[in-house]
């Protein structure tokens, strides 16, 4: 017994050295790869190719940095057209401290899946810290204030929600797991409600109000959407209860993300074209898409750019936050769902060139994409410091706490304080949301999207058990912010798998789509890394560089150690 023991031992060491060796020899490979496609990147020389970017959001200011640092362009012949006169797309924190902050919405990083996003921002620089990279400036900040929710469900007696298990009945697994091996080409048009129509328990478990307010899915979100969410956010299943793999940036996206690239960029002297609308584009007559022109509004004046040969254009082909509009402590913000403006020209050029997807599917339907968010601007820690007696949770240590049984599913978020970089230290601010707009509150007899600030107010304080302190609370208020986007689950909407372009299509000469709303196999929507991945694909293969440089979707589906800790959450 003791001789076989150790030849056992021994064959399972040879088989152990020699599975190295293959690793060794693939990895060092795959070095060689990426050293030969460094070196062509060097030597690219884009002369005076020009590049044309359609929208001022982080798509675009990635893919200028992209251009800069991976193909040498010069920055002054690259050209972003913004139509508002703020940059940064979705990506947005503004206020000031007389009338109050406003996010229209918080995006959550997450360390192990944003590929490209953390590769890009090691290359630019912090604001603050300018010897260190925005990659570093977001991780150290994270490590120090590390995220792991006590309260992901609060219930109607304001009680915390014991979220140790999933909730689920052995039908709910059954369908899960059919879902994961189902391939994507059967689920054309297909929601998550037609999926779970047999086990509607399962919208009843902890799961789903966690899954579901963590990423803002509703039930007639794509199933698309929903499966590819389980397979690439696979590993944080097993922490859902926690948000733990949630990483936070030091302040609002558009202070720590967007500030930075945008004065990397102007340094480089790239051409910001702010309240500047693009109305058209034309493309060649010919079965190549070749874009010849782009037709610019600015000021109530129009304007066309001839594009010349080897220019390029990249448009960002539908923005979620299209027609979002503001309101104030004593004012509704309306919902306005009327003329989404990158939707109609994306409209535009899909009628030219069949093959550049359909934008109907997803902003068609107003009253299925939208929510509303809010931001409460306080003038001391007061209120803070109450939830964080209800929550458990010192502020940017909790992520999202979801009020169960709120009938406009409401949730909030306390980051850490400051969250604006003009935010005094005596001000606190948090942010929060509600996903059906359209039923009337609890306390509050309203639809969410009639109230003014005020009222959405009210209406936190009944869920939080805090109107005895009512009248205090109020006095200690600066606004009371609320956002109304009829756009912003537009990326969620059922739809066929052709209805997205691909990022390039396989005929373009020069033209590419940058957004949520491109086709990128594995990779999932309504995230940084999704903008940062399309714009990186986009360069690379309109330019011909070499595509090895891109980091791939880490494949966490097909992790053992990941899969059996989510086959034991789910079994909890």
């Amino acid at each position: 017994m003791a001789k076989r023991a150790v030849k056992a031992l021994a064959v399972g060491a040879t088989a152990a050295a020699a599975a190295g060796a293959v690793y060794t020899a693939k990895k060092s490979a795959k070095n060689m790869e990426i050293k030969r496609a460094e070196r062509l990147i060097k030597a690219y020389d884009p002369q005076d190719r020009r590049a044309y970017f359609v929208g001022g959001g982080l798509a675009s200011m990635a893919g200028a940095a992209y251009l800069i640092r991976d193909a040498n362009f010069k920055g002054e012949n690259i050209f972003i057209y913004e139509g508002k006169s703020i940059l940064g797309g979705s990506n947005d924190g503004m206020g000031t401290p007389e009338n109050g902050f406003v996010c229209r919405g918080g995006r959550m990083l997450n360390e192990e899946t944003y590929e490209n996003f953390w590769e890009l921002f090691s290359t630019i620089p912090s604001l603050e810290k300018p010897h260190k990279s925005v990659t570093e400036e977001i991780l150290e900040f994270d490590q120090a204030h590390p995220t792991c929710a006590k309260a992901r469900l609060i219930d109607k007696n304001g009680k915390i929600v014991n979220v140790s298990s999933m909730g689920f009945k052995n039908e709910d697994r059954m369908a899960l797991g059919k879902l994961m091996m189902t391939p994507e080409d059967q689920l054309d048009d297909l929601t998550i409600q037609d999926w779970f129509r047999e086990t509607p328990h399962f919208f009843e478990t902890n799961f789903w109000y966690m899954w579901q307010t963590t990423f803002a899915f509703q039930k007639w979100s794509s199933l698309f959407e929903f499966k590819r969410y389980m397979e690439r956010m696979l590993f944080e299943f097993s922490r859902i209860e926690t948000l733990e793999g949630v990483t936070r940036t030091p302040y609002n996206q558009y202070d720590s993300v967007i500030l930075p690239i945008k004065k990397f960029l102007e340094d480089k002297g790239v051409n910001f074209v702010t309240n500047c609308v693009v109305k058209d584009i034309d493309f060649q007559n010919d079965s190549t898409i070749t874009a010849t022109s782009i037709h610019l509004e600015s000021n109530g004046e129009e304007d066309v750019v001839y594009l010349k040969e080897k220019d390029l254009c990249l448009m960002t082909n539908g923005c979620m936050t299209d027609c979002a509009t503001l309101g104030d402590y004593n004012t509704p913000a309306k919902m306005e769902a009327t003329n989404p403006i990158s939707a109609e020209l994306w409209s535009k050029v899909a009628e030219k060139k069949q093959v550049l997807g359909n934008p109907a599917p997803f902003f068609s339907k107003p009253e299925e994409t939208n929510w509303e968010s809010f931001t409460v601007t306080c003038k001391s820690d007061w209120l803070h410091k109450l939830i964080e007696e209800i929550s458990g949770n010192i502020p940017g240590s909790g992520a999202l706490m979801t009020f169960k049984d709120s009938n406009w599913l409401m949730s909030i978020v306390v980051a850490a304080q400051p969250h604006f970089i003009n935010q005094p230290a005596d001000e606190y601010i948090f942010w929060g949301y509600g996903l059906y707009t359209n039923t009337a509150g609890n306390y509050v007899q309203k639809p969410m999207r009639d109230c003014t600030g005020k009222e959405i107010l009210e209406e936190l304080l009944y869920h939080l058990h805090l109107q005895e302190k009512e009248l205090e609370i109020k006095a200690d208020i600066v606004n009371v912010i609320p956002c109304m986007m009829p756009y912003i689950d537009a990326q969620f909407q059922p739809r066929k798998k052709t209805d997205r372009p691909p990022v390039v299509p396989p005929t373009s000469v020069n033209f590419a789509m940058i957004s949520q709303f491109v086709e990128i196999p594995e990779d999932m929507v309504f995230t940084e890394e999704y903008s940062v991945r399309a714009a990186r694909i986009a360069v690379y293969q309109l330019l011909g560089l070499p595509e090895v440089k891109i980091c791939p979707v880490t494949p966490f589906k097909k992790n053992p150690i990941v899969l059996a800790k989510a086959l034991k959450t789910a079994y909890r």
